[in-house]
């Protein structure tokens, strides 16, 4: 039997890739058709995606892709959260999309605040208070660009803005809406009341579906260009979190006792819940929740990733110093331990100028020894953001009252073992590191998942286990830890 081939493009903050999961009905094995570079595009004084740049390279894999000629059967996207495209009533696209990390949403979040009570605002939503999420993003072009908000007659998610290029679907799909600070978290419907009392638009809203809905077949234009067959288009969990999230290796669905990192440019640490948590205690601790596959929630934190090390060697190569991500995680293996730590997520590291010189101030600032070398600065966010995930572990059990046994964690960053030791020791948990491919074969195997060759999230997760080969890491060091964990309460107190 051939196996049947789900392409899945995956697009981070990074860059993005075409990927093809080739299933024999047991096993799933992700190949890499075609990657490409992404990132903000600097225009005036707003930072932009490049969104037409990205179809174009999407189209190339979609050719580079025709090798696997009849076992193609469906075409899925994912991506990252909150961002959106608007299209006019006759599909022209408004601009180019506002990166989450734009500037102009500065300030929005406590101007939304002062008009609805934050706590009618979680109740509307059941979700974390960011800057970047597309509500504050829509209130900050109500303030700056209403004409061209009102001339929008339909707002699309980016992965559903692809869909959208692929097969003409004009719908929001489940787990990516969940992202926007705008979906009702018991209704699952887009919550029109707040939107009015912000005076938002809502007609341009369009419907929204699950993970797994078939919205079409492939465009004949794009067909005919890349010499692919009329196949299928299938929405899987389009947030990149909920497709990594589903291809978790665990036997344990629908349960707490584990948790979850998806590390990347964002660490999103959680556990998956039934219904979405609304209690007080979760507005307090700034806790989200986001949709996942077959219902479920994924009770979780967004806390600042591995950005601070793509970044930081950003501002190396600046300085005419050049390093892969193995060697600076090799020079941080070397550097002194615990010399000075960070909060991930303070709004100094959102987007500055230079990742180097702001964390060194944040350490001046704070009276501890400021981090000079390669190593020392490289090691500062890595035993920070460790610590950080020891923090929202704690967050986690008392939201659920129930322990957390081992960490599972997935996508590109379980590929830093510096890294996912610091977490097993900072969180005094098991950790299980893989698959890298979390997304890819996520996003895959909820369109076969579609097609009935997979029966049910569960059945998802056998397989991935199956196919994936995983690395343990348990608790090193516990003194340390904990006389660096103090210093760390008192530091983000």
């Amino acid at each position: 039997m051939t196996d049947q081939c789900y392409l899945a493009i995956d697009l981070g903050a990074e860059s993005g890739r075409v990927m093809a999961g080739l299933f024999d009905g047991s096993r799933m094995r992700v190949e890499e058709i075609h990657r490409f570079a992404n990132g903000g595009v600097r225009i005036r004084d707003s930072l932009r995606w490049n969104v037409l740049g990205l179809w174009s390279e999407i189209e190339v894999g979609l050719r580079k892709a025709a090798r696997y000629a009849d076992s193609i059967v469906s075409i899925g996207v994912d991506t990252w959260g909150v961002d959106f495209v608007l299209l006019s009533e006759t599909d022209e696209l408004l601009g180019l999309p506002c990166h989450y990390r734009d500037a102009r949403t500065q300030g929005m979040l406590a101007k939304a605040c002062s008009r609805v009570p934050r706590e009618q605002i979680f109740a509307e939503t059941g979700q974390q208070f960011m800057e970047i999420n597309s509500l504050y993003q829509l209130l900050a072009m109500h303030e700056t660009n209403r004409r061209l908000l009102e001339q929008a007659d339909c707002l699309l998610m980016i992965p559903d803005f692809f869909h959208w290029c692929l097969c003409g679907s004009r719908v929001v799909e489940f787990t990516n809406a969940t992202t926007t600070q705008m979906l009702h978290p018991t209704r699952r419907d887009w919550s029109t009341e707040l939107l009015r009392q912000f005076e938002l638009p809502t007609s341009m809203l369009p419907r929204v579906v699950d993970p797994g809905t078939k919205l079409g077949q492939l465009r004949g234009d794009v067909a005919e260009r890349t010499g692919m067959k009329r196949v299928d288009v299938i929405a899987p969990a389009t947030h990149d979190t909920g497709s990594a999230v589903a291809a978790v290796p665990t036997e344990q669905t629908g349960r707490t006792d584990w948790a979850y990192i998806s590390s990347g440019t964002w660490s999103l640490m959680g556990v998956e819940v039934q219904d979405a948590v609304l209690d007080a205690r979760v507005l307090e601790r700034n806790v989200t929740n986001e949709g996942g596959v077959e219902g479920t929630y994924r009770l979780l934190r967004n806390i600042t990733g591995l950005w601070l090390v793509q970044q930081a060697r950003r501002s190396f190569e600046r300085r005419g110093r050049s390093f892969d991500y193995g060697q600076l995680t090799a020079l941080a293996a070397a550097a002194p331990a615990f010399r000075a730590l960070i909060d991930p997520d303070h709004a100094d590291f959102l987007n500055p100028d230079d990742m180097v010189t702001a964390i060194q101030k944040r350490c001046r600032d704070t009276g501890q020894a400021v981090p000079e070398s390669e190593g020392q600065i490289v090691r500062c966010a890595l035993e920070s953001l460790a610590l950080k995930c020891r923090m929202v572990l704690g967050w986690l059990e008392e939201l659920t009252g129930t322990p957390v046994g081992v960490i599972h964690i997935v996508g590109g960053g379980t590929q830093n073992q510096l890294l996912n030791q610091f977490t097993a020791s900072a969180c005094g948990s098991a950790v299980v590191a893989g698959p890298v491919e979390a997304t890819a074969l996520g996003n895959a195997l909820v369109q076969a998942r579609s097609r009935g060759e997979v029966a049910s999230l569960a059945d998802i997760r056998s397989v991935v286990t199956a196919s994936t080969q995983l690395q343990r890491y348990d608790p090193q060091d516990s003194v340390q830890w904990q006389e660096a964990w103090q210093r760390f309460r008192q530091l983000v107190a």
